[in-house]
């Protein structure tokens, strides 16, 4: 197995980390070979669990059984990777590590961790037979504690990139970004790696901070304006991008209410990038709660914790691309959101 990789950037967390959340654990595996990846975020005692998929070019594991209607009530782990589809096998690692500990379900003849999974499209970075496998998605479990993760060039951040709309020359480096929000005694985290067909925005100031470059490279495009006065983006690959996450709390809640939470937690991305939910995304988020802290008295209801949801996934996009340093691999340079704040007067 590789050892972690070089591409690695921690960094701090003042803006919390979804670790907060009690219950959870998150583990990267960065390979050394190339940029790229995978991120496992485990509850080991279950969590009741939620998805909502939005781009229309997903890659996803076991998300039909976190539908409302259907038997399964708990998760074990999610699984996010880079290597696109080939990057689902990460997921299987993970069940391996939790069925030796016999976490999982109970299923008479065996226990059997339940381990969603989504991949991002991250093979333009380096050689592209080296992606996620089973010893990976293994690798991440064993690196899992409930310590604030790394940020940045990390697990499913290592090879993500931002704003390829006119061409993979002219995007900048994404990443995985963590943050958490806790209101009224109840804690709802993010985690999220960015590799968006469109450019990140500071939520706050709505202005890009990472995307497209204009064609000599020197400034950002802001994509957003350039579609709208009728600049053409390159031809793309469907699928060749995708922002995948997980959202967790500590409240109890329905799998119905998961459902919601994973639903709106999208609002969050919305406000973080432009273009999202495009054609050539997969955006995929998880939402996972850990049963901790009831919803009642004065704890907060399903529309608080939408919007800390939205919040936490906000904030998270962002530091991912903050936390992200520059690559060069082969003869593809692929500069930071650093690289720019730095030659700013």
């Amino acid at each position: 197995m590789p050892a972690p990789s070089s591409f690695s950037s921690p960094s701090s967390h003042p803006a919390g980390a979804i670790t907060d959340v009690a219950g959870i654990e998150v583990g990267h595996f960065s390979d050394t070979r190339r940029p790229t990846g995978c991120t496992v975020v485990m509850a080991r005692e279950g969590a009741v669990a939620g998805v909502d998929v939005r781009g229309a070019a997903p890659g996803t594991r076991e998300t039909d059984l976190l539908s409302p209607g259907n038997l399964v009530q708990q998760v074990h782990a999610v699984m996010l990777a880079g290597g696109s589809a080939w990057g689902l096998a990460a997921a299987e690692g993970a069940m391996r590590w939790l069925e030796e500990r016999n976490i999982g379900m109970d299923v008479r003849f065996g226990t059997l961790p339940i381990v969603p999974a989504a991949v991002l499209f991250d093979l333009p970075m380096g050689d592209a037979r080296f992606r996620p496998d089973a010893a990976s998605g293994y690798a991440a479990c064993d690196a899992a504690s409930s310590a604030a993760p790394a940020e940045g060039n990390v697990g499913a951040g290592s090879g993500a990139l931002v704003g390829k709309l006119f061409g993979v020359h002219r995007a900048m480096k994404g990443g995985i970004g963590t943050a958490s929000v806790t209101v009224g005694g109840v804690t709802v985290g993010a985690l999220i790696a960015v590799n968006s067909l469109g450019d990140v925005i500071d939520h706050n100031t709505a202005q890009p901070v990472a995307g497209a470059r204009t064609e000599d490279g020197t400034a950002l495009l802001d994509t957003r304006r350039a579609l709208l006065r009728g600049d053409l983006p390159k031809p793309l690959l469907a699928g060749t991008n995708t922002t995948l996450g997980v959202v967790a709390t500590d409240a109890v809640l329905t799998k119905v209410q998961a459902n919601r939470l994973a639903n709106v937690a999208h609002d969050g991305l919305a406000r973080a990038i432009n273009p999202v939910h495009t054609m050539s995304d997969g955006d995929t988020l998880f939402a996972l709660a850990t049963g901790r802290v009831p919803l009642e008295g004065d704890a907060p209801g399903m529309t608080v914790l939408g919007t800390m949801a939205a919040e936490a996934v906000a904030i998270a996009t962002l530091r991912a691309v903050h936390a992200a340093r520059s690559v060069t691999v082969g003869e593809l340079h692929i500069p930071c959101a650093t690289d720019f704040a730095a030659a700013r007067p």
